[in-house]
């Protein structure tokens, strides 16, 4: 009888185990990250990869897509894995778009943020992107979109937020730069050390003259270790000055002030929160990661640990 019963508990702990690598396979299906094939023009010539969850929200219009912009000589699945925001997305149900930079458009993989034929208005990779981003959001029935993106990418965020400010709900520019700041390699390179040379009012009325009719921008994060030697601190300062004036927020932002970053935030007239400036000390170029928390990301080029999580920090501050 005994010798039955440790057949059972076998045969039990076999039928658990094989489930469980079923599961695991099954995850790893549902959940992988796809090619992006077809998505109309593409002048920019990018490509890119998605990230579907098969359990969408019961309520359809709360479907999200997050579109991350990766930095300068980086895969941006890797970005979106190494980050945390993979885990994230599984965990939350959103969708992902990584539209991914070649060597043959930018020797170091960059997007060409600095080019005017890449960053205007329906134009060579900004084009590329929208029309990745409407088409997964036609896959995955996603109404409200975010947009992420580091260093350079985080430049093309700034772009994407000023040409089309109705495809997105909010953005998140880290380690950045405001738009415009340069339309070639010498400008970007002076504007990378120090800054825009715009005035604040400048780059707000440069988009203002895009849409002049646009009442509404979308809410913004951004991002800044104050020891980045790679993209000035002061390009963070103006991007966050330019949407304050382009929100019409409130001039006295909300401070929060912890042992080693800061959370400033401006809001409405009725309190709520537009833009939100985290400034993080003894960080340099990067991405903040925080792997002692769950999906804070792990440590790695431009994955810089701090006792914040970029990717975790912006989940919860959009509320998704």
């Amino acid at each position: 009888m005994l010798r039955y019963k440790h057949l059972a508990i076998k045969a039990l702990a076999f039928s658990m185990c094989m489930a469980s690598i079923f599961s695991l396979q099954t995850q790893a299906e549902t959940t992988s990250y796809q090619a992006l094939t077809e998505f109309g023009e593409n002048p920019g010539n990018l490509s890119a990869s998605y990230l579907i969850p098969n359990h969408k929200a019961v309520v359809p219009e709360l479907n999200t897509l997050v579109v991350l912009l990766h930095g300068c000589v980086q895969d941006g699945v890797e970005l979106a894995n190494n980050s945390g925001l993979t885990a994230l997305a599984i965990e939350k149900k959103f969708a992902i778009l990584v539209p991914q930079q070649s060597f043959e458009n930018n020797v170091k993989r960059c997007f060409n943020w600095f080019s005017n034929q890449d960053t205007q208005y329906d134009s060579g990779e900004m084009l590329s992107i929208k029309n990745m981003i409407t088409t997964i959001q036609s896959q995955s029935g996603a109404k409200r979109v975010y947009l992420i993106g580091l260093s350079a990418g985080g430049a093309m965020v700034s772009a994407a937020l000023v040409n089309y400010p109705n495809l997105f709900n909010a953005g998140a520019v880290i380690a950045g730069l405001p738009y415009p700041c340069a339309d070639n390699l010498t400008k970007a390179i002076s504007c990378m050390k120090n800054g825009p040379s715009e005035s604040i009012d400048e780059l707000a009325n440069f988009a203002k003259q895009i849409h002049p009719e646009q009442r509404y921008w979308p809410k913004l994060i951004v991002w800044t270790g104050k020891n980045d030697l790679v993209v000035n601190p002061e390009n963070s300062h103006q991007l966050t000055a330019q949407w304050v004036t382009l929100t019409q927020a409130n001039k006295t932002p909300k401070v929060e002030q912890f042992a080693d970053y800061r959370i400033s935030t401006w809001s409405d007239a009725s309190g709520q929160s537009l833009i939100s400036f985290v400034e993080i000390n003894n960080m340099g170029h990067g991405i903040a990661v925080n792997p002692d928390i769950k999906h804070g990301g792990i440590e790695g080029n431009f994955l810089l640990k701090s006792p914040i999580s970029s990717m975790s920090e912006i989940i919860n501050i959009w509320g998704i």
